[in-house]
């Protein structure tokens, strides 16, 4: 999927999830802005992908959140491994969030440090 096809679904669906889920998207960013130190890394915001291609019976993941951050410097390995586990944690231990992001329909939440790669938290 290319970057322009990402924010023009993020256009698209951002507003239906801040309408049906006010809460979880201020609880999410409160939740997530001031989980790092500022000069470890700062928190960008979130993006909502659903593949509208993909069965809703079907076992693959089909709606999924994206909470997008930026590393300060050049992390090695174990520090990025530290910070996703980091951000995992914070979102698991917010049973509420979970539960709403759940109801909403949400199947995988994963979390980007750069515009590359993404890691699965559930």
């Amino acid at each position: 999927m290319t970057m322009k096809t990402r924010l023009l679904i993020a256009a698209l669906i951002t507003p239906l999830l801040l309408s049906a889920g006010s809460a979880s998207a201020g609880n999410l960013d409160l939740l997530l802005s001031g989980l790092f130190p500022d000069n470890q890394a700062t928190y960008i915001g979130y993006e909502s992908v659903e593949r509208d291609i993909i069965p809703v019976a079907s076992a693959v993941d089909r709606k999924y959140l994206i909470v997008d951050f930026r590393l300060n410097g050049n992390p090695g390995n174990e520090q990025l491994q530290a910070s996703v586990h980091k951000v995992c944690m914070a979102l698991l231990k917010d049973r509420d969030l979970i539960r709403d992001l759940s109801n909403q329909g949400y199947d995988m939440v994963s979390v980007a440090f750069d515009r590359r790669s993404q890691f699965d938290c559930l």
